[in-house]
């Protein structure tokens, strides 16, 4: 009798495709689906596109693993449906975890004007996804950003700023680089499940993706 697979369902960043997992390769205990980012609704809030995406999630009890945003997204789709596992790459668990700019972003409003910005500059926006750190293959990492919509971007920003989460859940793990600008490690809690990477930026799921393949499956499996 064949065994049943483990659904792990991932979770581009804001503006990135499902490409960025492109090199995530597990064993066959595994059935990896990669999730891309809906058009949200006028007015949609971010509990609500959790549940709409949740709609795409086929199997019951799966792993969630979410990247940047993403990460944020998939704590909030875990709200909504039973996991076995939620996994945050690069991301926060808590608005606490934000950086001083963002939480002056909420109070200010500053970040409304920040989209018009990237999308004229293609180079912006994925030095802002991905970090400074990528900027001499910055034309390589463009490949990975197919979400340039300005309501989706706009929408996008604004969740993140706006994130309302401010008590940490214990049962998130938390994989994160100690070179990360976006998401300084200085402002991450690293006390319960957290797997700090060395010299990895805020695009570790792809220049780390051999650290994944490695340790996902032990980190699923509790091994």
């Amino acid at each position: 009798m064949q065994k049943d697979k483990i659904p792990l369902y991932l979770m581009p960043g804001m503006a990135a495709s499902p490409r960025i997992f492109e090199y995530i390769k597990l064993p066959d205990d595994f059935e990896l689906i990669k999730l891309s980012w809906m058009s949200p609704t006028k007015g949609e809030s971010l509990s609500g596109y959790a549940k709409r995406m949740c709609q795409r999630i086929e199997h019951k009890n799966p792993v969630l693993l979410g990247v940047s945003f993403g990460g944020i997204l998939v704590q909030e789709m875990a709200k909504h449906i039973s996991c076995r596992k939620v996994i945050i790459v690069s991301s926060v668990k808590s608005n606490a975890e934000f950086t001083l700019s963002m939480k002056l972003a909420k109070k200010t409003g500053a970040h409304k004007l920040l989209p018009t910005q990237w999308i004229e500059s293609l180079e912006s926006l994925a030095l802002y996804v991905f970090g400074p750190s990528i900027q001499p293959k910055v034309a390589a990492y463009q490949t990975y950003l197919s979400e340039r919509d300005p309501a989706y971007l706009d929408w996008s920003i604004d969740q993140i700023v706006h994130w309302n989460q401010t008590v940490t859940n214990p049962d998130v793990i938390h994989i994160h680089g100690d070179k990360d600008v976006v998401f300084p490690i200085k402002n991450i809690d690293t006390s319960n499940q957290f797997f700090q990477l060395k010299k990895a930026t805020h695009a570790m799921i792809l220049t780390h993706h051999k650290w994944f393949n490695e340790n996902l499956p032990s980190i699923i499996l509790n091994t």
